[in-house]
């Protein structure tokens, strides 16, 4: 698949290839699927706690006498029926994250990335830089390139002052090509891939690295 080179004005500059490898794979949904829960799983912090009746700082005397009340038998004020007792079968510190094989995970990239080059939603920049951290000078190129769409600017190597440009930013997000995961291609409408950052992808996505 070929498709144009452009500049940060929007111009297009000359051609590339976009490997089939990588860029026309087969498309797996559900693979694409369990790739995303698994990311969003492996975010999660898993700290929620609450206080059983065994942890809640109340006295454990009895509350009332056993017999004679008319009331129900109870041994502890702590018990989860009473206000300010323990909860029943409450959430306790868990972890969360899932193990997936480096092949799915890469394949399941492949698939993203497919489906955005199938949709056009790819385009290749020859290249990003900023002389300082200007987030109104970022968001100026973006609109020249996407328009409102939002979209992940994926980088070839460290560029501290488009990073932080792009950083407060709910539109566009600044990543190294080492780090493209589903989350982040398929949470965007487009994708800005500098051409470096397509080398290093070709790099580890490519067949053989496969």
């Amino acid at each position: 698949m070929e498709v144009s080179v452009i500049n940060t004005n929007g111009e297009a500059v000359g051609n590339v290839e976009l490997p089939a490898y990588i860029f026309e794979a087969k498309v797996n949904r559900g693979l694409m699927h369990q790739a995303l829960v698994r990311q969003m799983a492996n975010k999660r912090a898993g700290t929620h706690k609450v206080k059983g009746r065994s942890e809640v700082a109340y006295t454990g005397k009895k509350i009332y006498r056993q017999k004679g009340t008319g009331n129900a038998r109870h041994g502890s004020k702590r018990a989860p029926i009473f206000v300010g007792g323990g909860v029943a079968h409450g959430p306790t510190p868990r972890d969360y994250s899932k193990d997936m094989p480096r092949k799915m995970r890469r394949a399941a990239i492949r698939s993203a990335l497919t489906v955005k080059a199938q949709n056009g939603d790819i385009l290749v920049v020859d290249s990003v830089s900023m002389d300082a951290p200007k987030t109104k000078e970022i968001a100026a190129t973006q609109r020249k390139l996407v328009g409102d769409s939002s979209a992940l600017l994926v980088l070839g190597e460290r560029n501290e002052n488009v990073e932080k440009s792009a950083r407060n930013m709910t539109s566009l997000r600044a990543l190294h090509a080492n780090y493209i995961n589903v989350r982040d291609l398929l949470g965007h409408d487009k994708v800005l891939m500098t051409q470096d950052a397509l080398e290093v992808i070709k790099g580890y996505l490519g067949e053989e690295a496969a």
